[in-house]
């Protein structure tokens, strides 16, 4: 997008993140054919409607979404590209990503309408198991970013495969949270 179309379409104060503030913020414009930016899945907290065009919406940490962008001139398309994010924790590493502020931990990032519409065929297909796609296990979307990147099928996300992924939540947080070495070993001493 070109530096012109962006300040027409940015008239008026967007309201930003605020130090204290742990919600992730999503500026969503629709300007038909031009720039449609829309949420695909994801639970907002809060909704911001600035004008006809432009709303913001803001995640609480944790929570995961899935952001499409996609926007075109008169010789056609621009960009077209989905990214499924999980809002991080103030002081949380994260990776930035236009429109989205502070920014997050992206899980998929795909580009290109052919492989868009096959992760949207897989959200369907999540959808259809009776599984909402914001509750999938995190490392479902790294796999089906990783599989797509190759030109490989990626695995369906399964109700035995989320009911795994929901155990496993409940038990922590993963390998940080596992038994710690013997104070000698972490001294640099060995047996």
């Amino acid at each position: 997008m070109t530096g012109n179309a962006a300040a027409r379409v940015h008239i008026g104060p967007v309201p930003i993140a605020h130090a204290s503030d742990d919600l992730t913020y999503v500026e969503l414009t629709w300007v038909e054919k031009r720039i449609e930016n829309w949420i695909r899945f994801g639970r907002p907290a809060r909704e911001q409607v600035l004008d006809r065009h432009r709303r913001v919406l803001s995640f609480r940490t944790g929570s995961i979404f899935a952001f499409v962008r996609w926007a075109a001139n008169d010789f056609g398309t621009l960009i077209s590209r989905i990214d499924i994010v999980r809002a991080v924790e103030p002081g949380e590493p994260y990776q930035t990503l236009p429109f989205v502020r502070p920014g997050g931990d992206i899980l998929l990032k795909i580009e290109g309408w052919p492989k868009i519409e096959q992760v949207l065929r897989h959200i369907d297909a999540v959808e259809a198991a009776g599984i909402q796609p914001q509750e999938v296990a995190p490392d479902h979307w790294r796999h089906v970013a990783n599989r797509l990147s190759v030109g490989e099928v990626p695995r369906a996300y399964t109700v035995a495969r989320h009911q795994a992924w929901l155990k496993r939540r409940e038990v922590g947080p993963g390998p940080q949270s596992g038994p710690k070495a013997p104070a000698e070993l972490s001294e640099g001493r060995t047996r």
